[in-house]
């Protein structure tokens, strides 16, 4: 398996970060050229503008800014880490893409899938990724997983549960809208049983 491009999505605490780190290790027991990456961030600039974003200092952010600004760290982060990787034939792995953006400003900032769209393709030209795998929990558990767990908590953590039920009704569109690409995983079992069903979706490549 070579040149693949593959994208991790889910809402806060759905553990597709755990999820993605364990199929790493297993496509690499397979001799598979992986690289790992994640959004916003993955590259220099990009974590910086990250920084910026997640930051709980923050608050006054306006929701075009915020969409700008995941664009941005998107556009430099593709040319400068994803497309290098894939034309040197390798597996990119990465934590949030396109679909966050998607997910986060056009549902839950309430400004519309298509005017997220159009500044997203701008950014990434056409780079859609060649399998999106979805771990799906109710809003509601992942939070209490977010909080319970110790990580950093970040900006859009804070937000109301109203907001991230309006993101995950926003991953449910998409998922209707692009069944060819984007494939839910139940994300309410162990660890094992999700990385099991996520290296399937990829060995189906």
């Amino acid at each position: 398996m070579k040149n693949k491009f593959i994208t991790f999505e889910g809402p806060e605490g759905s553990g597709k970060s755990t999820v993605m780190k364990a199929v790493e290790k297993a496509l690499k027991k397979n001799n598979i050229d992986v690289v790992t990456t994640r959004e916003p961030g993955g590259i220099a600039i990009s974590e910086q503008i990250r920084d910026v974003i997640l930051d709980v200092k923050n608050t006054e952010m306006d929701a075009r800014t915020e969409a700008l600004l995941y664009a941005a760290s998107r556009r430099q982060h593709i040319v400068e880490k994803v497309w290098p990787a894939l034309a040197q034939g390798k597996v990119v792995l990465c934590d949030r893409f396109i679909d966050s953006s998607l997910a986060y400003q056009g549902f839950g900032r309430k400004l519309g899938l298509e005017t997220v769209m159009d500044v997203n393709k701008f950014a990434i030209e056409q780079s859609i990724p060649d399998l999106t795998i979805f771990i799906d929990i109710p809003p509601s558990v992942g939070l209490k997983r977010v909080f319970g767990n110790h990580r950093e908590i970040n900006r859009l953590d804070l937000e109301s549960i109203a907001f991230h039920e309006r993101v995950y009704e926003g991953y449910q569109a998409l998922i209707s809208r692009y069944p060819e690409r984007i494939k839910v995983v139940d994300g309410n079992r162990g660890i094992d049983a999700v990385v099991k069903d996520a290296l399937s979706l990829i060995n189906g490549l």
